[in-house]
């Protein structure tokens, strides 16, 4: 079993600028190609959930989240990082699906499909959802960043740890997997 790193997208890999469905809105967060980097380097699978509330509301198509999705790992391909997987919630918060954070669906689903050691593995998400969908799954650490939404005092207490972005990984000794 290997540990992943789950990273929500919107906010963490790029600028939260609200239902970002074109390569031409979506602007990578300063310093994700690193901090990715350094993850794989220490032995994390890269995993990517997210809710794309934007399809079930009607405003972009299941063919504009796989056509952006298809070109963000391109870019990451092209900085020499792999994405293991991309796992997506469609559905509009009104659905009640088992997919949408908090719910832990889209990592249950990678957890099985990746062999994923769960207890050795981070979320890095920018919303309490996040963190509940982690802490729901069983992920061993879950961490807030403040690049994306604004984060209240029940917000940070459901992560282990904050940064203020995930340029951070890179500069921590703290990353490697635990034993």
């Amino acid at each position: 079993m290997t540990p992943a790193v789950f990273l929500d997208r919107d906010g963490v890999i790029n600028v939260d600028h609200g239902y970002v469905h074109t390569p031409d809105t979506f602007d990578f967060i300063d310093g994700v190609f690193d901090a990715c980097a350094y993850f794989q380097r220490q032995g994390y699978l890269l995993v990517v959930v997210t809710n794309q509330s934007g399809i079930g509301r009607g405003l972009f198509s299941e063919a504009q989240f796989q056509q952006l999705t298809a070109w963000m790992l391109a870019r990451f391909e092209q900085e020499g990082i792999h994405i293991d997987g991309v796992y997506h919630c469609p559905h509009h918060p009104d659905d009640g699906c088992d997919c949408r954070k908090p719910a832990p669906g889209l990592l249950r689903q990678a957890i099985r499909e990746h062999d994923i050691d769960v207890a050795r593995s981070l979320m890095l998400g920018d919303k309490a959802a996040d963190m509940a969908a982690a802490a729901a799954a069983g992920v061993g650490r879950r961490i807030l960043v403040r690049s994306g939404q604004a984060l209240s005092h029940a917000d940070a207490g459901q992560a282990d740890e904050i940064w203020d972005s995930i340029r951070e990984a890179s500069s921590l000794t703290l990353c490697h997997p635990k034993p």
